[in-house]
């Protein structure tokens, strides 16, 4: 390391996130250089951002900005940072995230180590037994809408380090460019999409949400997964007192809890028999309300669980239907299943956690497709749905192993 620089940044680190960096993979950025693209110049793409970033000449490039559709119809902007953005993105990462990880709340479960979204719906799912009311919280927009000042006054609680304060500060300035090629100034917001914006709203909302939530109200427990909030009370007062003061936290925050999708829901099940008109909520794609269960005895009764959400499942139907797997009649079963399977196995680890039956409403669509597939492949079942069914039916209970959703059970 030379001394004429100003920051003592180590060549090392910046190896490392490049590493990390290709593991996530992702899209090119504005400039359109592609992970394969980087790593054909790798040394000198490395080099140049090391340099930059040890002589604090390192000025974030635009943030790409494209809109993602949501499970309600609407959109949502994602910022997709360049290949070397993301580098330099994660130096600073490695460099923040000791400082703070371990002085992080142990409800807060969004993007940590050795902390998953299954985590937070588990422990939500067992407190909601114990807790008869709950606080389905959202914040209204809020990636987009962080205070750049309240961000730095945060993060200058955890580091007094120049460059990791330098860089963070340029990252939240740097402008946007639309898919049309427009501008986008920034004012406030940090970009979903980059490597240090989870970090950073972690960081926030510890100060915003979670350390008050303790001090203030340490009976009431939460699941927080990023800006996704659940909050559990006694009592329906004791949910509206929380409801009310969480939103005069927010504002003092400069945020706002979304007016529409903020509610309190009861978790009604055998035992717990008022009347309310809200008894369900969606949490990290599972939908929690009162179901039928099995006692050990046998004993059916009402329990309030969670199973995958109508979101959900429609998000998966239409993914399927974009793979138009009826098409691939040049394939064979084995390379559907090599192709397909890792999303398959996704899904079916996540959902299939909690209530894995109604997994059925989501992954019958591949399996109608998969009919499909075997009616465009073979002339015989041409005309004949119901024999193409059977036929992969008798295939899948054979070969369950094949696609892993018939390993579960969920054959044709």
């Amino acid at each position: 390391m030379t001394e004429d620089k100003p920051f003592c940044i180590s060549k090392w680190a910046v190896l490392r996130a490049w590493t990390k960096v290709r593991e996530n993979k992702g899209a090119a950025g504005v400039d359109g250089v592609s992970i394969q693209e980087f790593e054909r110049k790798l040394k000198n793409n490395l080099y140049r951002v090391w340099n930059r970033m040890s002589s604090g000449t390192y000025f974030p490039p635009p943030v790409r900005r494209v809109m993602i559709p949501k499970a309600d119809g609407r959109e949502r902007p994602l910022g997709i940072p360049t290949v070397g953005d993301r580098v330099a993105q994660r130096v600073v990462k490695m460099d923040l995230e000791p400082k703070v990880e371990h002085l992080f709340h142990p409800d807060s479960y969004g993007y940590r180590p050795k902390k998953s979204a299954l985590d937070a719906v588990g422990k939500c799912r067992q407190r909601c037994w114990r807790y008869d009311w709950i606080v389905d919280l959202d914040i209204k927009g809020f990636f987009d809408n962080i205070d750049h000042a309240s961000m730095m006054h945060a993060v200058r609680k955890h580091t007094d380090c120049r460059w990791t304060l330098l860089y963070i500060e340029r990252w939240l300035k740097a402008p946007a460019v639309a898919e049309d090629g427009t501008p986008m100034a920034r004012d406030r917001g940090t970009p979903q999409g980059g490597v240090i914006s989870p970090l950073l709203a972690n960081i926030f909302l510890h100060h915003a949400f979670d350390t008050w939530m303790s001090r203030e109200y340490p009976d009431s427990p939460f699941e927080r997964y990023a800006d996704d909030v659940v909050i559990h009370c006694r009592s329906y007062e004791e949910a509206l007192a929380v409801k009310s003061a969480v939103e005069a936290r927010l504002r003092q925050c400069k945020l706002e809890a979304h007016p529409e999708k903020t509610r309190i829901v009861y978790c009604r099940d055998s035992n717990r028999r008022k009347d309310h008109k809200q008894v369900q909520f969606d949490f990290l794609g599972y939908s929690f309300r009162p179901r039928r269960a099995k006692s050990r005895w046998g004993k059916l009764f009402h329990s309030f669980l969670p199973a995958i959400s109508v979101k959900a499942i429609k998000a998966i139907a239409a993914e399927v239907r974009q793979w138009r797997i009826h098409r691939m009649s040049h394939a064979e079963l084995e390379d559907l299943a090599r192709v397909f399977n890792p999303k398959i196995r996704g899904w079916v680890n996540y959902y299939g956690k909690y209530s894995p039956g109604t997994l059925w409403r989501a992954l019958r669509c591949l399996n109608r497709r998969l009919v499909r597939w075997l009616q465009n492949k073979y002339k015989r079942y041409r005309t004949k749905t119901g024999q193409a069914a059977l036929w992969l039916r008798r295939y899948a209970r054979q070969n369950t192993g094949l696609f892993a959703h018939w390993d579960i059970g969920l054959v044709p």
